[in-house]
């Protein structure tokens, strides 16, 4: 849900983005709306295991955005410190929006919501913890090189540490609004596979960093092609390497949870992570030479929904859950029929998509619109305009 400037945009990237926003979609509407007994089929079990794709991908882009800008302010030869600095300061900034989205969700949930859950570790707050972690990996390793090995090194230490920190390593001694940014362990003795804690969904992130100063390295940036085409097949490899351990019979830890917790499971949603990335850049090159011009008419040709949307994850997450969990749910939560759950979800995509774009029309015209609701109301400007 981080993203760079305008000018340094990546369309495959926002297309992945956009991407991990529809799924995301289908994952909460269906889990919502759906009645027990259209959640007893097989749909209901495909559809929430493609949901566990959304959030990674959105740590995993999140470490390639920080990748991008880290680059782009290394060529300005931007001081490693300020860099460094900068990037936490956003980390800072994404985790208050996370703690002003629980807030908002506390508030619209009242009178039932209670006061803990203004301290539930979301994906938003992960996500700002996580791009703070990077901001402090980059100023103690430096260089590109070296942060790049950094970040790999410590995905793998996160996923290798997360059984432990779920069981018997689990740090007790922290009061558990602390402990449960560790494992997500919240108000309830023990971590809850429904949170997003450090171990291990901040191994995405590491990833994605590590992957991203691969991304902006010359020789990448000339081959580019070439550079995705080898990520989509690391990509399947490590997903067959971690299949092959996971089949081993021998156990490495006290207590095990191959869906939550695994080694094992992370390396394979890297692999997964990987190979979207791979395809995602010559699908992003090719669909506009693919579909002629007269197909899609001038207006939409070249014109991706996901990548648009994308560009405004944030907002769109945000904004969805409101109609999908919240208050202001569009159907009946635990009482709707897949048909009737299919077309809203259809109708929150949409409306989703309007949403993105109205935000990207208005964005930088804060002026006109200020100017324009001044003329509705009819108050008159003032004199120094």
């Amino acid at each position: 849900m981080v993203v760079a400037s305008a000018k340094q945009r990546l369309t495959h990237i926002d297309w992945m983005r956009g991407l991990a926003c529809l799924l995301m979609f289908q994952t909460h509407c269906y889990d919502s709306w759906l009645s027990p007994a259209a959640r007893s089929g097989s749909f209901f079990r495909w559809s929430q295991l493609i949901g566990t794709l959304p959030a990674p991908l959105f740590l995993f882009l999140a470490g390639i955005a920080v990748a991008l800008v880290i680059d782009r302010k290394l060529r300005r030869e931007m001081p490693r410190g300020l860099i460094a600095w900068q990037t936490i300061r956003r980390g800072g900034e994404i985790l208050g929006l996370g703690l002003l989205f629980r807030v908002q969700e506390w508030a619209l949930g009242q009178p039932w919501s209670p006061w803990t859950d203004l301290l539930r570790v979301d994906i938003l707050n992960e996500i700002g913890v996580s791009i703070a972690l990077l901001g402090v990996l980059f100023w103690l390793a430096g260089t590109r090189r070296r942060t790049a090995f950094a970040a790999a090194g410590a995905a793998a230490a996160v996923g290798l540490l997360a059984p432990l920190l779920w069981t018997t390593w689990q740090p007790r001694w922290l009061p558990w609004y602390l402990e449960t940014y560790i494992n997500g362990v919240h108000i309830y003795g023990k971590p809850q596979p429904w949170l997003f804690p450090l171990f291990p969904w901040a191994a995405f992130a590491f990833a994605g960093l590590a992957i991203g100063m691969i991304l902006f390295t010359p020789l990448a940036r000339e081959r580019p092609g070439w550079t995705h085409f080898g990520l989509a097949v690391s990509g399947a490899a490590l997903f067959g390497l971690a299949l092959w351990l996971a089949s081993l019979p021998m156990r490495v830890y006290p207590v095990e949870d191959f869906w939550h917790t695994s080694p094992n499971f992370l390396l394979a949603r890297i692999g997964v992570l990987l190979v979207i990335l791979g395809l995602a850049y010559p699908w992003c090159l090719w669909m506009p030479k693919i579909l002629p011009r007269r197909f899609l008419g001038s207006r939409l040709h070249g014109f991706s929904p996901l990548a648009q949307m994308g560009t405004t994850s944030l907002l769109v997450y945000w904004v969805h859950i409101e109609f999908v969990y919240g208050r202001f749910s569009i159907l009946p939560k635990r009482g709707t029929s897949l048909p009737a759950a299919s077309a809203g979800l259809v109708a929150i995509f949409l409306a989703m998509l309007l949403l993105s774009l109205g935000r990207t029309r208005l964005k930088g015209r804060g002026a006109e619109v200020r100017e324009w609701l001044r003329k509705l109301v009819g108050v008159p400007a003032p004199a120094s305009e």
